[in-house]
């Protein structure tokens, strides 16, 4: 006896898309595309025929979910009929008495792990899965913990949203470790795997598998993300197959202005940089900028638009190609000017903009508002 299911978790739908500065019509495509991205979930269910499609929550955001995005989950979960639907709810996507997992109208395939604890509900003949929720935004505690352990024979799997303690540091900062445990846990407790939520990059353990989120909910994402075709047999053996489905195309560009002289020379960089690309982008102005070079951020964004929804600059890598050393040894205005710049408590992006604009000003310049 075997069973195949699809697992995927932290789609965040409803989710704002400020970190790509994205706003009304394009944030709200951009939330399109993540329900784009749940129906190309549900035809991988179809289409691999697989006996069931796990959930590790977030699938939502609590504080914004909207009553048409409550809708389509329903609808689009009960598409799926008589295929069984797991969902064990996250920090993000809680379950309370005010969420849209405690509402009815959920089609009968729809199975919602609605307790603090871990619950056991048969997937098949010999295999058995345990499933939590998360039951307030934070400080829910080790689903393994307490002296957690399996009961009865056969294979043993989990379906939860937590955070395994050697992986937090991997997931950058802002992570919170909501339900943590270690790893020796899974094991320990007798299941043969956990089928994991809450950390966006994915990971393959050899007793748990966190998918990743199956379209871009920030710059700078790395490894294969998304939903996870996997098999479990009578002996608690998992096979895994990640496949992509993700609908936002999202691209980091680098513009090293070194050696460039003119407007026309960043112009046709950008282009050459956004030439058959779409979606999101943040660039990455570098290198060192020539003093008499007008490099003004409105008008690099307003090219961009022009190819991508949404555009992210960033100049923490921009530097001056004035020789500031040399200008602080000056006995001038200028070089007292520096000096003072220089010894301020300002952070580095800010002691960078004001000595690009003193400077310029000093030099005579109107255009001071530049990169």
């Amino acid at each position: 006896m075997q069973r195949t299911i699809v697992h995927f978790a932290d789609l965040h739908l409803d989710s704002p898309f400020a970190w790509c500065e994205a706003t009304g019509d394009v944030a709200r495509r951009r939330r399109e595309a993540l329900r784009d991205t749940l129906l190309a979930i549900v035809e991988l269910v179809r289409s691999t025929g697989a006996d069931g499609l796990f959930c590790g929550g977030d699938l939502y955001e609590h504080d914004r979910v909207t009553l048409d995005t409550a809708n389509f989950l329903r609808q689009t979960f009960a598409s799926l009929d008589p295929v069984p639907v797991y969902i064990a709810p996250g920090n993000h996507d809680w379950y309370g008495p005010t969420s849209v997992y405690a509402t009815g109208g959920w089609s009968e395939n729809v199975h919602i792990f609605r307790d603090a604890a871990l619950r056991a509900v048969s997937l098949a003949p010999g295999i058995t899965l345990w499933g939590a929720a998360h039951c307030a935004p934070a400080n829910t505690d080790n689903f393994l913990g307490d002296g957690f352990r399996v009961s009865g024979a056969g294979a043993h799997v989990a379906l939860f949203h937590g955070a395994e303690r050697s992986w937090l540091a991997a997931q950058g900062e802002g992570k919170a470790p909501h339900a943590p445990f270690e790893t020796a846990e899974i094991p320990d407790s007798g299941l043969h795997h956990a089928f994991l939520g809450h950390y966006h990059r994915p990971a393959d353990g050899a007793h748990h598998t966190y998918p990743g989120n199956p379209d871009p909910l920030q710059f700078g994402e790395e490894g294969e993300r998304g939903p996870v075709v996997a098999t479990i047999d009578a002996e608690g053996e998992v096979t895994r197959e990640r496949r992509v489905v993700a609908v936002t195309p999202v691209h980091d560009l680098r513009l090293d202005v070194t050696g460039l002289t003119s407007r026309q020379q960043i112009r046709d960089a950008l282009r050459a940089k956004a030439e058959s690309l779409a979606g999101l982008a943040r660039l990455t102005v570098c290198g060192d900028l020539e003093p008499s070079l007008d490099l003004q951020e409105d008008t690099i964004r307003e090219q961009l638009i022009e190819t991508f929804d949404a555009v992210q600059i960033r100049k923490s890598e921009l530097h001056l190609a004035y020789d500031l050393e040399e200008i602080r040894q000056e006995p001038t205005v200028r070089g007292q000017f520096v000096e003072d710049v220089l010894g301020a408590e300002l952070s580095e992006d800010e002691k960078r903009r004001v000595l690009r604009m003193g400077l310029r000003a000093l030099d005579g310049r109107d255009d001071l508002e530049v990169l």
